[in-house]
């Protein structure tokens, strides 16, 4: 086997850039070593100052807190129940949407398609007083329904899984119909299965999406109860006086950051199948 010569300038630059990454890398996590050492220290210990984050002694009481509020598990179970519910009601829809743009034949399709993109081009905050009255107007204020369904309309999601399904050779739909197989049976058994990696890249994105929201839950979730983690946190941030401190505050943003972790490292995966576009040979 030959060997693989490379000149002097080709290893310095290669050197550049790791060390670029390297530094950009040091740059990007030191907020989250700060944070983390934030939750690992006594509160008592940061009332007098934050310079001993990285020293020890460290201790978990911060999160054994954490176990015993009530509050913060209310909190959670909200922004799990919104995440998953906007999670799977947009990946349904996005995919039936997607076929049908994809491979059904129905007027004003491509007319019907660009509204869809259009959608892409307006913000949330052009439509926020309209949707805020009209969920008053249903009572949908202070439910999870209300947090769940402003977002499953999906224009990104809409058109990744067109996209993807028109990637998909037409040959195996024909390959199905000669089984007499109905185009539903061709969606949903056929076909849909080929779409794992781009429906994984999706629930992935929409999941960090709801579980990060802050906007629409700030309005409509105006009762305690009905708090997400997002807009927990932020009130015992603007009532620092009545939290129980600033490394319980660090603990409680660890604690909400850590699904969207699972989730990215169980999925990723997935994410790199759709971006290659290796999901059909």
């Amino acid at each position: 086997m030959k060997a693989l010569n490379y000149s002097p300038e080709h290893l310095t630059s290669n050197r550049r850039l790791f060390w670029i990454a390297a530094v950009l890398g040091v740059i990007m996590m030191t907020p989250v070593a700060w944070i983390i050492g934030l939750s690992l220290k006594d509160n008592a210990e940061l009332l007098r100052g934050t310079e001993a984050v990285f020293s020890m002694p460290y201790t978990l009481v911060n999160y054994a807190n954490i176990l015993k509020s009530s509050s913060v598990f209310s909190w959670f179970m909200n922004s799990m129940i919104v995440a998953i519910g906007q999670t799977v009601g947009v990946l349904l829809l996005s995919s039936l949407a997607g076929y049908a743009f994809a491979r059904l034949e129905f007027p004003f399709r491509k007319t019907l398609f660009i509204i869809v993109l259009f959608g892409l081009a307006v913000p949330e905050q052009a439509v926020i007083i309209a949707r805020h009255q009209m969920f008053n107007w249903f009572d949908l204020h202070n439910t999870h329904i209300g947090l769940i369904l402003p977002n499953l309309s999906s224009a990104f999601g809409v058109f990744l899984m067109t996209q993807f399904f028109r990637a998909i050779p037409k040959e195996i739909d024909e390959a199905a119909m000669l089984d007499n197989a109905s185009t539903f049976r061709i969606f949903w058994k056929v076909l849909l299965p080929l779409t794992l990696p781009a429906q994984a890249t999706l629930g992935i994105f929409t999941f960090l999406q709801a579980w990060n929201d802050y906007w629409w839950p700030l309005i409509s979730a105006t009762k305690s109860d009905m708090y997400t983690l997002t807009i927990g946190i932020a009130s015992s941030q603007t009532n620092f006086a009545q939290s129980e401190g600033l490394g319980f505050l660090g603990a409680q943003a660890v604690f909400a950051s850590l699904p969207v972790v699972i989730v990215y490292i169980f999925f990723q995966r997935h994410i790199v199948t759709a971006v290659s576009g290796g999901a059909v040979k």
